[in-house]
């Protein structure tokens, strides 16, 4: 298991596959509403990818928003769900958030991943609502500052 921030377009290719294969083929989010300004390497946020057997398996990005970290378009390919990575993936994009200068992350989780997110720490912070006609909660947890 290997995990990196993204830094190349190889690898943010990559990331896109991952992220239509779960969320554009899997849950019918539209293609259109899955990619966004932020999907580049402009800067506006941090991108990692995560390996599995030399194999790009899930993924996540990081954005600033008023000093609270907010993670993103946290996916792992359904062969891999079981596997552990997406507490990894969730851990790294907190250090980042941490390096970023952020005390506090934020999340829109889909409510059936609620649980999941519960055990890391976060908890949920409004009612449920619909994005992509998925229903979402957000959750929060606060970080701990070296």
């Amino acid at each position: 298991m290997y995990i990196k921030k993204i830094m190349n377009e190889e690898d943010l290719r990559l990331a896109f596959a991952i992220r239509k294969e779960v969320f554009v083929k899997e849950q019918g989010v539209p293609l259109e509403d899955e990619f966004d300004p932020f999907d580049t390497l402009n800067g506006l946020c941090e991108h990692i990818l995560i390996e599995y057997n030399d194999q790009p398996v899930g993924t996540g990005r990081i954005r600033l928003m008023d000093g609270v970290g907010k993670l993103e378009r946290i996916c792992i390919l359904q062969p891999y769900r079981t596997l552990g990575l997406g507490k990894i993936i969730i851990k790294a994009l907190e250090e980042i958030a941490e390096e970023l200068g952020a005390s506090q992350v934020k999340l829109h989780g889909q409510t059936q991943a609620e649980g999941f997110y519960q055990k890391l720490g976060y908890y949920p912070a409004s009612p449920i609502f619909m994005e992509d006609g998925i229903p979402h909660v957000l959750m929060l947890k606060q970080l701990s500052m070296k």
